[in-house]
């Protein structure tokens, strides 16, 4: 029988997330979390050492435009038996605050890591890290894809 979770009252402490958590910058997330691929193939990812095979460039896109350019480009590349790939965002815009809820900087590249837990990259995809200041640093990611099957 499937375990229901506590009940929620406002003002409560969300379980297992902590303020830092949430409020901390992407980066920082990223940096945090551990990686899901060969620690050594990680490094030379990390370190700029490994060429991308393909990139995509979603400068200028819409977020829709942009999420269905990305789901045909890695479906495309997994296809093809490519391992790296290279996904450019941008750094977004410095544009004033218009509201009282704060809106990140640079929508695309905050919403891809989301995407790439969603189906049905989630099943292509088996770690992604910011890239290199060579291939456009925080600007981009390295998407390591998962081989085919035989």
């Amino acid at each position: 029988r499937p375990r229901l979770p506590a009940p929620f009252r406002i003002g409560s402490a969300v379980s297992g997330l902590s303020r830092h958590d949430l409020l901390a910058p992407l980066e920082d997330r990223l940096a945090t979390r551990a990686p899901r691929m060969d620690r050594k193939q990680h490094r030379r990812l990390t370190r700029g050492r490994i060429e991308p095979e393909a990139r995509l460039d979603l400068h200028g896109m819409t977020l829709e435009r942009a999420q269905a350019a990305l789901r045909g480009f890695v479906s495309a590349q997994a296809g093809r038996g490519a391992r790296l790939v290279l996904v450019i965002t941008g750094k977004g815009r410095e544009e004033p605050d218009p509201g009282p809820i704060p809106v990140p900087r640079g929508r695309l590249r905050h919403e891809l890591p989301r995407w790439l837990e969603m189906p049905p990259l989630v099943a292509l995809v088996i770690d992604y890290a910011p890239a290199h200041r060579r291939h456009g640093g925080n600007g981009a990611y390295y998407l390591w894809l998962r081989r085919r099957g035989p």
